[in-house]
């Protein structure tokens, strides 16, 4: 009897606890699990949400780590890879935009010294930024050894070598002053 109460209840934690192997979120499916070229790890989904811009939604952002963060102190210290997903839900943004965007970003997190130290970094990072329109998908991976590396579409846009670089964009949606706050909850599993 014994036997036959511990199958049922494993198999019951199985099917209910089991990982899934998708999460649909605004009509996109995003992987539980994936592989990043180069890295040695795969990388899990930590959360999902929308960026709105008064109440209009921007993007869905996702937020890929090499294990399950529940702060931006958690994200940064971990020494795997991790992967930022924006897929684009706007009809189109500029390109002027998304670059004043992510300016404000570092302006709002990072201290003018530390502004000064990456500048050259945010600059090689902001020419990688085209127009972006609906159904456009942006991947922003960090690589341990290798670095950011953008990709929009498929097309591989640049590398910025270097953990710092990556840090301080990791705040534009996890600092103290996020782009979007709500989004900064649900990406760390809020």
């Amino acid at each position: 009897m014994y036997r036959v109460m511990f199958a049922i209840a494993l198999s019951a934690l199985i099917f209910s606890a089991g990982p899934l192997q998708a999460r649909e979120f605004g009509g996109v499916e995003f992987p539980d699990k994936l592989a990043l070229p180069g890295a040695s790890k795969t990388v899990q989904l930590n959360g999902v949400g929308y960026r709105k811009k008064f109440f209009i939604k921007v993007y869905i952002g996702a937020l890929y780590t090499a294990k399950l963060a529940r702060s931006r102190d958690d994200v940064v210290a971990m020494k795997g890879p991790r992967r930022i997903v924006m897929h684009i839900v706007h009809d189109e943004i500029s390109r002027e935009k998304l670059v004043n965007a992510w300016n404000d970003g570092f302006e709002n997190n990072l201290s003018e010294d530390e502004l000064n130290k990456l500048r050259g970094d945010i600059d090689r990072f902001n020419a990688m930024f085209l127009p972006a329109k609906a159904g456009d998908v942006i991947n922003i991976d960090y690589v341990p050894g290798a670095g950011t590396r953008v990709t929009i579409n498929g097309e591989h846009r640049g590398v910025i070598p270097g953990r710092d670089f990556n840090n301080a964009l990791v705040d534009i949606w996890l600092g103290e002053k996020p782009a979007d706050s709500k989004l900064k909850k649900e990406m760390l599993g809020g």
